[in-house]
């Protein structure tokens, strides 16, 4: 015992020096440099760290767990400061927005209320559901936009081909999708329920098509719809890459499929940001984007084809809430694309790209990144 107290004294001895060493060096060990290419998606002064911005950004792309990562642009103050392209994309390249889609057909909606041409709580204007005694025809327009109508509709369903949305943009309802939408039952008083639906923007969108014109004709109804889009806001908010698709009966497909390119996005993103206006011109009504962006009386989470950041009733996480302020709202669409808009911190930020159910939840913590570091 006498013989190993030497060694044993020693050993201690030296703990806290060895502690502080293995410390020390983890402290003092640099991150490894990071490429020009990645230096370069960054603004000389982006008005944060710069480096750490870079690696914020170099970290979402190189992260196979987060899918791909086609577009990021980063909005702060209302100047670009980072964007960053997938081999193959640049800022030409125009990219579906999936359901990111319902939120430029929100605004549209709001304009339209805006010209005397809709009521947002009278009886939504359907045909078909204007006989006696269709218990539809008590869906106004908020509870539609809401998400609320009531509507029987099952979104991203299993097997994929029950999907209500599915069974409208592929399969059965293709040619007419406003009318496959149309035509469903109540599955729940409206206004009582929150149920998200691709079916319920389509509706939207043929609402706004025959505000703007009593044709039937789908060529005719098509123009009326792209020209005032593409008047009233597409030039007005700078983003003049932007087209929408239409069906076979000449519905622009609001629910899902208008393709911008990242930078238009992000214009969009800055265009709700400053509560509707762009260039110092209102285009939507003055608190509309705020409605937008309020709770829905069913889910505190979403607003009105907006998504908040706020819990889930159902437990799935849409954005960061406890990690980012909670006025921060965002357009969601399939497969991972993002328009995260931050007002308080004065932020825009667009990722696009192709990212599974599983991989999103990486996608979003790279975002959370990105956003906290900016004031």
């Amino acid at each position: 015992m006498t013989a190993r107290a030497p060694s044993l004294i020693l050993t201690l001895s030296l703990l806290p020096a060895l502690a502080a060493c293995g410390s020390s060096g983890k402290d003092a060990t640099p991150p490894p440099p990071l490429s020009s290419e990645a230096m370069a998606a960054v603004v000389e002064k982006p008005g944060v760290n710069r480096e750490r911005l870079a690696r914020a950004v170099d970290a979402l792309f190189a992260d196979s767990e987060a899918g791909e990562t086609r577009a990021l642009v980063v909005f702060s103050g209302g100047r670009i400061v980072a964007e960053r392209y997938g081999e193959g994309y640049g800022k030409d390249t125009r990219l579906v927005g999936w359901s990111m889609s319902k939120t430029i057909t929100a605004v549209m909606i709001g304009q339209l209320v805006s010209d005397g041409r809709l009521r947002l709580d009278d009886p939504a204007p359907v045909p078909a559901w204007q006989r006696p005694g269709d218990p539809r025809g008590g869906i106004t327009i908020r509870q539609l936009l809401q998400m609320r109508s009531g509507l029987r509709h099952t979104e991203a369903g299993d097997p994929v081909y029950e999907s209500g949305e599915v069974r409208m943009l592929f399969l059965e309802g293709r040619d007419n999708m406003a009318a496959w939408a149309e035509a469903q039952p109540l599955e729940a008083e409206p206004g009582r329920k929150f149920e998200y639906s691709s079916a319920s923007t389509v509706i939207l969108s043929d609402i706004a098509t025959r505000a703007l014109t009593p044709s039937t004709d789908p060529a005719i109804r098509q123009h009326a719809v792209a020209d005032y889009l593409r008047t009233r806001l597409f030039e007005p908010a700078g983003m003049k890459g932007t087209v929408a698709e239409f069906d076979a009966a000449g519905t622009m497909i609001g629910s899902s499929l208008i393709h911008a390119t990242a930078r238009d996005w992000g214009r969009f993103g800055e265009f709700l940001r400053n509560g509707g206006t762009a260039r110092g011109v209102q285009l939507v009504p003055s608190g509309w984007v705020d409605f937008m962006t309020s709770p829905s009386p069913r889910n505190p989470g979403y607003g009105a084809q907006t998504w908040l950041n706020r819990p889930q009733p159902d437990g799935r996480e849409s954005l960061f809430p406890g990690r980012a302020p909670k006025s921060l709202f965002a357009a969601l669409g399939h497969l991972g694309q993002y328009v995260i808009v931050s007002p308080e911190q004065k932020l825009t930020v667009v990722r696009l790209g192709k990212s599974t159910e599983a991989e999103r939840k990486a996608v979003r913590e790279h975002l959370a990144r990105i956003v906290r570091l900016f004031p």
